[in-house]
């Protein structure tokens, strides 16, 4: 059975392009076939895709393709694997008109669930406010839940836990504050290198995110 989900982020900067080039990097180290995908026109984000599933990154552009366009590139890239893991562009519901031709709108045309990527360094409870406006702003987005980044100890981690707990939607994980995440810069804030960043990144998504959990998605 394939799984396939959508990563987004409330604005830019949350660490989405992060977390879904680890985690493409985890599921290719467990066996899966992976086909990475990318909201927008975008063709930085899927190089790093590319270089860590070994498969070309395709992008989905409501502005420039039909829905009926995007689904079929979707479903003739994606059939043949067993993760379909697309990373979203700005925050969720930014598209080149309010929010026609947003990520949000990608998920909805494909069905997908949405895993919200949070900075969370500077917040704790007010984190509960920002969740409850994105779950509940569009009732046709369905946000599956959470992955928190850059969380500063042990007791942040649980106040965000609680967080999801009181508003009833999943926490995946609660990813540290490391170099390792944060992305590298070289030309044009690039850097594809795979070297110990990379393994290092692996590792904490292995050890502080429920990845398996996010395989059930669908």
């Amino acid at each position: 059975m394939r799984t396939a989900f959508l990563v987004a982020a409330p604005m830019s900067g949350q660490g989405k392009t992060t977390v879904s080039r680890g985690l493409m990097s985890l599921y290719v180290r467990e066996g899966c076939r992976v086909q990475p995908f990318k909201c927008g026109p975008d063709y930085i984000d899927t190089k790093f895709h590319a270089a860590v599933c070994g498969r070309p990154s395709i992008n989905l552009d409501l502005f420039m393709m039909s829905i009926d366009e995007v689904r079929e590139l979707f479903e003739r890239y994606g059939s043949g694997a067993d993760v379909c893991i697309v990373e979203g562009m700005m925050g969720l519901f930014d598209g080149y008109d309010r929010d026609r031709g947003s990520s949000a709108e990608i998920a909805v045309a494909l069905g997908l669930p949405v895993v919200l990527v949070v900075d969370a360094r500077s917040a704790a409870y007010s984190v509960a406010a920002l969740l409850w406006g994105f779950i509940h702003f569009r009732n046709d987005v369905r946000i599956a839940g959470v992955i928190f980044n850059k969380v500063g100890s042990q007791r942040h981690r649980e106040a965000l836990r609680q967080v999801c707990r009181e508003l009833g939607v999943t926490c995946f994980g609660c990813l540290p504050k490391e170099a390792a995440l944060r992305q590298g810069s070289r030309y044009l804030g690039l850097d594809f290198s795979a070297g110990t960043e990379q393994e290092r990144l692996v590792e904490l998504l292995r050890e502080n995110v429920e990845w398996k959990q996010l395989l059930m998605l669908s």
